[in-house]
């Protein structure tokens, strides 16, 4: 493995207290948080709506980022390349990941990255059935360690 790449992180939220988030957050020195999630609430875990999970990172010492341009619940184009996509979300993603807005939104990841130790979030905890797959794919491809 080269030890020049750099490196980033991704987690889901899941059904977590406030407190073992942050402790994971902590356990590998998190400074930066990128939230990717379309819409950043969450009516089951309010702990992780906006406002509320902004003033826990802010009393940890953590950034916090929302990046929208990286978030998920894509719609597939009806003229789709990716037809080896069965799902239409992950379809959806994929097709979102050739435009301007997703590339911008990507190059402002990497730049948090490179700033301080982030890791970008989303609620789905099983990083495959999370739209967090196809980013760290594309960030992985850019020689980043995810």
């Amino acid at each position: 493995m080269d030890a020049a790449r750099k490196t980033i992180y991704t987690i889901g939220h899941s059904t977590r207290t406030m407190d073992e988030f942050l402790a994971m957050l902590r356990s590998f020195s998190i400074t930066r948080l990128v939230d990717v999630r379309h819409f950043p609430g969450s009516r089951k875990f309010p702990q992780f709506n906006k406002e509320a999970l902004c003033q826990s990172l802010e009393d940890a010492n953590i950034k916090y980022e929302h990046l929208v341009s990286l978030g998920g619940r894509r719609k597939p184009q009806v003229d789709s390349e990716n037809i080896a996509w069965r799902h239409p979300a992950f379809r959806g993603y994929a097709d979102y990941m050739e435009t301007p807005p997703f590339k911008e939104g990507v190059l402002q990841l990497e730049q948090f990255g490179d700033e301080a130790t982030t890791v970008y979030m989303c609620s789905e905890a099983v990083w495959w059935r999370c739209h967090r797959s196809l980013i760290s794919d594309y960030l992985k491809v850019q020689g980043w360690n995810v």
